[in-house]
C-alpha cells in the first residue's frame, strides 16, 4: 500500500530538504575558496545525503505504523471516556430517536446500549417540541427515579462531517442536526435551594378585633381568664407550626416564622381565626383576630412593613380575617361569616370631624360615586353635596350614564328650584374645576379607582375623601386625605346620614334629600332585611325627622310591569347547585337597567328555604354582571372577588367580560365548587 505523508508531517520532511539543500550552497563556496576542502566539503554532504535518505526510507513505515496505531488508541480512549464520564449522556435524532448512551445514562434507566426509541418514552418532559430549533443549546428541568436533573440539550451539525465522507453526499442545502443531551443531578443542589426558601424569614401581626367589646360583657372576674385562655388559643397553634408568637399588647401580637411555617398556615387557611370564637366562658359576643403576614421584602424590617400593610387591609375588610402581603400581592383567608354592627361611634366622629375641615379649606366639592350609578350612591353624593353647601361651599355632583334605577330621582333634583343648574356635571367639567387648587373630591360607595365615576380626577387634587361601606380589595385609591371605610355599615348613605350628625353647624336636609338617602338605605339594605343594626335604624331616624317620607319613596321605587315580569321569570328557571345555591339567568330583552332586576331577583331567591346564598346573572352592555346575595351562612363577597368583583359579605356582584351568560354560569358554579372543596366558603 502506498502512503504518503501530508500536513504538518509532510512540511516538515519537506523543510529537512529544503534546509540540507544549504550543504550544495556551502559546498560550491568551500570549492571556490580552496579546492581540496571543496572536495571534503563535497564528500560529506554526499554522505550526509546518503544517510538522511537511508534513514527516511527506513523510519517512513515505522512512523505510518506508530501513527496508525496512536489514532487507534486515542479513538478507542476517547470513546471510552465518554462512555465512562460521571454524567449520563445520550445522542439523540431530531424525531426523539436515542441514538447513542454512555454507561451512566445506560445505568441510570436501566436500557441496554442497543436501546433505539423515542428518548420521551423514558422522560416523558423530553418531547420534540421542547428541543432548541432557534437556539444551539437548552435547559430543561425533569425529575426521574426520584431525582432532579437539569438536562443540557444541545445541537451538533452533522453536515461538516457528511461533507468529509466521500462516500456519502448530501442532498440540498438543509442544515442536519443530531441532540446531545447531558443530564446534571441537581437533586441535592434543589433541596438545599428548597430548605434556603423555606428557611426564610417571614413576619407577622396578630390583633383582636373586639377586645374592648368582648370584655366589656364579660364581669371582672371572668375578664382574666378569657384573656389567657385566647392567649393560649394564639400561642399554641402558632407555636406548634415552629412559629415564635410574643404579646406586644393586650390586643397585639407579633409573629416571626419562615416560609415552611407560613406553607403549614396557608394549608390549613389560617385555622385558628376560627379555634379563637370558640373560646367560650359564658360570654354572648366572642373574640375574632384579624392576620397580616409579610413576605418577599428585603429582610425582617420590609416584611414587617409588609404585615402592618396587610393588617390594615385585613381590619378594613371588617375583621376576622388573614392577609398575606407578598411584594404586591395579596391573598385572603378566613372572613367566612358577617361581624357584627361596631356599637361605638368615635370612629365617625372622628372622620366627621376630619372630613369637616377639608370641605372649609377648599374652594369648590366634587363629589361622586360609581360608575352606573344606583340610589346608594346617589344619595350618599347628594348628602355630601348638602354638607358642603351648609359650609358655604361649590358644590356638584359628578355622574355619567343615568341608569332608569335613578333617572327619575335625578330628574326631581335637577326640576327642584332649590338646586342650580350645574347641580350635576358631566366628565369634561369635573376636570375642568379640578385643574384649581382648592379643588376637592369625595368619593362615595366605592374604593376602586376602577369603579369611580371619573377617575381622571383623583390625581388632579389634593384634598380626596374616601366614603365607602364595601370591604376593601388590592385596588384601592391611592392617598387619600381622609379615608373613611367601614364595611360593618349597611350602605354608604347610613354613613353619610352619620357623620352629617356630627357636624358643628346644624345640616337640615330638605325633603327630596331625606327622600333619596333613605331610599338608599331601603334598597340596600332590602327593606331592612339584610345588614341591617342599629346604627341603620337611628340613620333612618335621623332622615325621618329630616322630612323623608316612606309612602314617596316606596311609590317611587315601584317597578314597571316589564320588570316585574323578568324578575319573576328568573325566580322561575332558577336551578339548585350543590343543594345551596341559587342561579337564574335574568333575560335582559327589554329591560332599561336589567342589573337592577337581576338585584331584585337575587333577594327574591334568598326566601326560598335551603337557599344560602343566590346568584343571579344578566347580559348588559356587553357584560355579564352577577349579583350576589346571602343571609348569614355564605359570603358571597369572597366569591365574586375570585370572579372580579367585590362588595358586602351578603351583598356582592361581579362583572364579566367576553362571555355569555350560559359560560358565566359555568364559570361561577366552577369557583364554587373549588371554594367549597378549599373550606373558603
Amino acid at each position: 500500500m502506498k502512503v504518503r505523508y501530508k500536513g504538518a508531517l509532510s512540511s516538515h520532511w519537506r523543510w529537512n530538504i529544503i534546509l540540507a539543500a544549504t550543504l550544495i550552497l556551502l559546498t560550491v563556496l568551500v570549492f571556490t575558496r580552496d579546492r581540496k576542502s571543496g572536495i571534503i566539503v563535497a564528500v560529506f554532504s554526499i554522505c550526509y545525503y546518503a544517510a538522511a535518505l537511508a534513514l527516511y526510507l527506513y523510519f517512513k513505515s515505522r512512523i505510518l505504523r506508530e501513527f496508525v496505531a496512536f489514532s487507534s488508541r486515542y479513538g478507542n480512549l476517547q470513546e471510552q471516556l465518554l462512555r465512562q464520564i460521571e454524567m449520563p449522556v445520550a445522542l439523540v435524532e431530531p424525531n426523539g430517536r436515542v441514538l447513542w448512551m454512555n454507561d451512566k445514562f445506560s445505568a441510570l434507566t436501566g436500557r441496554a446500549e442497543n436501546y433505539h426509541k423515542a428518548i420521551s418514552q423514558l422522560f416523558p418532559e423530553l418531547r420534540t417540541d421542547q428541543f432548541p430549533v432557534n437556539a444551539w443549546d437548552k435547559d430543561i428541568s425533569i425529575s426521574y427515579d426520584r431525582k432532579d436533573f437539569r438536562v443540557h440539550i444541545q445541537r451538533v451539525s452533522i453536515n461538516e462531517l457528511l461533507d468529509e465522507l466521500n462516500s456519502l453526499e448530501r442532498i440540498g442545502s438543509e442544515t442536519n442536526f443530531l441532540y446531545l443531551c447531558y443530564f446534571a443531578d441537581e437533586t441535592d443542589l434543589r433541596r438545599l435551594a428548597r430548605e434556603n426558601e423555606e428557611e426564610k424569614g417571614v413576619v407577622g401581626l396578630v390583633y383582636i378585633d373586639n377586645y374592648e367589646e368582648a370584655m366589656e360583657r364579660v364581669d371582672e372576674v371572668h375578664q382574666s381568664l378569657m384573656n389567657v385562655l385566647v392567649d393560649r388559643e394564639i400561642s399554641r397553634y402558632f407555636s406548634d407550626r415552629g412559629c415564635l408568637a410574643r404579646k406586644l399588647e393586650k390586643d397585639k401580637y407579633l409573629i416571626v416564622l419562615n416560609q415552611k411555617s407560613l406553607a403549614q398556615l396557608e394549608e390549613d387557611r389560617f385555622q385558628v381565626l376560627e379555634e379563637v370564637k370558640t373560646v367560650n366562658i359564658g360570654n354572648d359576643v366572642g373574640m375574632t383576630i384579624s392576620i397580616g403576614i409579610g413576605q418577599g421584602g428585603n429582610g425582617f424590617l420590609q416584611n414587617y412593613e409588609y404585615a402592618r400593610s396587610a393588617i390594615e387591609m385585613a381590619l378594613g375588610r371588617s375583621g376576622d380575617q388573614a392577609v398575606v402581603k407578598n411584594g404586591d400581592q395579596m391573598s385572603f383567608f378566613g372572613g367566612k361569616v358577617q361581624r357584627g354592627e361596631k356599637n361605638t361611634r368615635v370612629r365617625a366622629r372622628v372622620k366627621a370631624q376630619a372630613m369637616r375641615e377639608i370641605i372649609l379649606s377648599s374652594d369648590v366639592v366634587l363629589t361622586m360615586g360609581h360608575r352606573i350609578t344606583d340610589m346608594d350612591s346617589l344619595g350618599a353624593a347628594i348628602g355630601v353635596y348638602r354638607a358642603a353647601v351648609t359650609l358655604g361651599k361649590q358644590a356638584h355632583i359628578v355622574i355619567g350614564e343615568e341608569t332608569s334605577a335613578v333617572q327619575s330621582w335625578v330628574n326631581l333634583l335637577r326640576e327642584s328650584k332649590d338646586y342650580e343648574e350645574d347641580l350635576f356635571i358631566d366628565h369634561e367639567r369635573a376636570i375642568e374645576l379640578t385643574a384649581h387648587a382648592g379643588a376637592a373630591v369625595v368619593v362615595v360607595d366605592t374604593n376602586r379607582p376602577s369603579m369611580v365615576e371619573c377617575p381622571e380626577i383623583l390625581t388632579r387634587t389634593q384634598m380626596l375623601v374616601v366614603l365607602d361601606h364595601h370591604r376593601q380589595t388590592t385596588e384601592q385609591i391611592k392617598n387619600p386625605s381622609l379615608s373613611y371605610i367601614e364595611p360593618s355599615a349597611s350602605s354608604a348613605c347610613e354613613m353619610v346620614a352619620e357623620i352629617l350628625q356630627y357636624f358643628e353647624e346644624d345640616v337640615r336636609l330638605k325633603n327630596l334629600e331625606a327622600d333619596c338617602m333613605y331610599a338608599g338605605i331601603i334598597i340596600d339594605t332590602n327593606n331592612y332585611v339584610a345588614k341591617t343594626g342599629a346604627r341603620t335604624f337611628e340613620a333612618a331616624a335621623y332622615l325621618r325627622r329630616s322630612g323623608a317620607d316612606v309612602t314617596r319613596v316606596r311609590k317611587s321605587l315601584r317597578d314597571d310591569m316589564t320588570s316585574y315580569k323578568a324578575r319573576a321569570e328568573a325566580v322561575r328557571h332558577a336551578e339548585s347547585y350543590m343543594g345551596a345555591y341559587a342561579i337564574s339567568i335574568l333575560p335582559a330583552k327589554g329591560l332599561v337597567s336589567p342589573n337592577v332586576i337581576g338585584a331584585q331577583a337575587a333577594n327574591e331567591l334568598l326566601n326560598i328555604i335551603g337557599v344560602k346564598a343566590s346568584f343571579v346573572l344578566t347580559e348588559y352592555d356587553g357584560r355579564v354582571f352577577i349579583s350576589a346575595r346571602s343571609i348569614d351562612e355564605v359570603n358571597v363577597q369572597v366569591v365574586m372577588e375570585r370572579l372580579g368583583g367585590g362588595g358586602h359579605s351578603n351583598i356582592a356582584g361581579a362583572q364579566l367580560s367576553g362571555v355569555t351568560p350560559e359560560e358565566a354560569v359555568a364559570k361561577l358554579k366552577e369557583t364554587l365548587k373549588q371554594m367549597t372543596e378549599e373550606g373558603a366558603i
